[in-house]
């Protein structure tokens, strides 16, 4: 993709408006569902030099595995192998992962998570009822204003709905994340904050009802894979183009704009807890979640016999009649 930009003041919202038509299987793309990093004007910028490097360097690759399964990407997935190196769904990882735990593989029992997890918020989403509270959690990199944190905070006080709050102390720009005395004090009977948390846990928690996040892979295919609904408030990279799929071809999330506003916030959590549109969402979560599922069935699951194929091909060397 190449852009005649003199400066980032050509970057209008009628110009991230302008239809992409020339991507093979992503349908009613825009300017503005593409990652960040290749919006830039700048030719010399860093992320967007290593994306062509890397994309340039896919070419000769023995093989491509993708964190994703052949359900939720199909259309992409083949258009992808069309042009690449033989490309495999394998995902979703953690699901793999988990069944390698129930049948007792030392491999499966290795975390990923960087940060440490406060385990108590499962002990409070088990007194709260079925599909009642709201999971907010913008991920360990995305950052926001203190004014947005508060535009947050008095949102989700407004809606009237139990929610769970993921707060880095690092995820206000430049200062400590404080949310005001007076919200505390008005949703103190239901609320849980927590400095991390177990996500995936937290996700396939029965109590947990919607997803406010950045829109980052994993969590996306997280809240699929625990059939839970999405408010989508994407940062950066590729969260945008995830956000697009959420809303518009999984049928699985609401986006909200990056001005953050209390009114807003308010407005779509009601309808994604109480509204028709969100037990529609719901419901297709449930449908992906199903699919995720079926996806990594051990010895049957499409994503299992990729993986099985990359092991046995690639790694150990073995012809497909061995």
């Amino acid at each position: 993709m190449v852009m005649n930009l003199a400066d980032e003041s050509f970057l209008t919202k009628e110009y991230l408006d302008t239809a992409i038509e020339f991507i093979p299987s992503m349908k009613n793309l825009k300017l503005k569902d593409v990652p960040s990093f290749v919006r830039t004007t700048n030719p010399d910028d860093i992320m967007f030099n290593f994306v062509l490097h890397e994309t340039e360097r896919a070419k000769r690759a023995s093989a491509i595995i993708l964190n994703t399964f052949d359900d939720l990407e199909h259309d992409i997935i083949r258009s992808m192998q069309s042009i690449l190196p033989p490309v495999y769904s394998i995902g979703p990882v953690h699901l793999l992962a988990n069944r390698e735990i129930e049948e007792g593989s030392e491999i499966g029992k290795m975390g990923s998570n960087l940060w440490k997890e406060d385990v108590e918020c499962l002990d409070w989403l088990d007194t709260q009822t079925q599909n009642s509270v709201v999971y907010v959690n913008f991920g360990s990199i995305a950052v926001m204003s203190a004014k947005q944190l508060v535009e947050f905070a008095w949102g989700l006080a407004g809606s009237e709905k139990k929610f769970l709050w993921v707060i880095r102390p690092d995820l206000v720009v430049g200062e400590e994340a404080m949310v005001p005395p007076e919200f505390l004090t008005e949703t103190a009977d239901r609320r849980m904050l927590a400095s991390w948390c177990p996500q995936e846990k937290v996700l396939s928690h029965p109590a947990i009802g919607g997803f406010l996040t950045h829109c980052g892979w994993n969590s996306t295919l997280e809240s699929l894979c625990g059939g839970v609904p999405m408010i989508c408030w994407p940062f950066f990279a590729e969260q945008q183009t995830n956000c697009k799929f959420c809303c518009d071809e999984w049928e699985v999330g609401m986006e909200i704009g990056g001005d953050v506003r209390r009114e807003e916030i308010e407005t779509v959590i009601r309808e994604l807890m109480d509204g028709d549109k969100g037990k529609k969402m719901r419901a297709k979560a449930e449908e992906w979640r199903r699919l995720a599922e079926e996806a990594t069935e051990h010895k049957l699951g499409s994503s299992v016999v990729n993986l099985e194929t990359v092991v046995n091909k690639f790694l150990l060397g073995k012809r497909s009649d061995d």
